[in-house]
């Protein structure tokens, strides 16, 4: 059974940093592409930041410059490192893990961490 769970989210505020981490269990993690979204009351889904298995990276331009995303397959853990917040990234994060090897790709998704960048 596939589980996300997401935890590191926090109220901050604005100029600070957060990371947050998403374990994953019952995955075969090193082979999965994985990502965070986010979404703020009243707005879409917004794609945060991906990585694919082979650990290349690209971030939604909003966040470019100041997040991270990062994974250690030994731990089986997704990072998102987040800095110099602003109020705007206020929002529900949320971790997911694609698994592109099966037609059609199947995400798994993480219940998602409440981050607050307020004063």
């Amino acid at each position: 059974q596939v589980q996300l769970v997401e935890s590191g989210g926090d109220l901050v505020q604005p100029g600070g940093s957060l990371r947050l981490s998403c374990a994953a269990s019952g995955v075969i993690f090193s082979i999965y592409d994985m990502g965070w979204y986010r979404q703020a009351p009243g707005k879409q889904r917004e794609l945060v930041a991906h990585i694919t298995s082979g650990g290349k990276t690209n971030y939604a331009d909003s966040v470019k410059g100041r997040f991270t995303i990062s994974r250690d397959n030994a731990k089986n853990t997704l990072y998102l490192r987040m800095n110099s917040l602003k109020p705007e990234d206020t929002a529900v994060y949320y971790c997911y893990a694609e698994d592109t090897v099966v037609v059609p790709v199947r995400t798994y998704w993480g219940q998602g961490t409440q981050v607050t960048v307020s004063s």
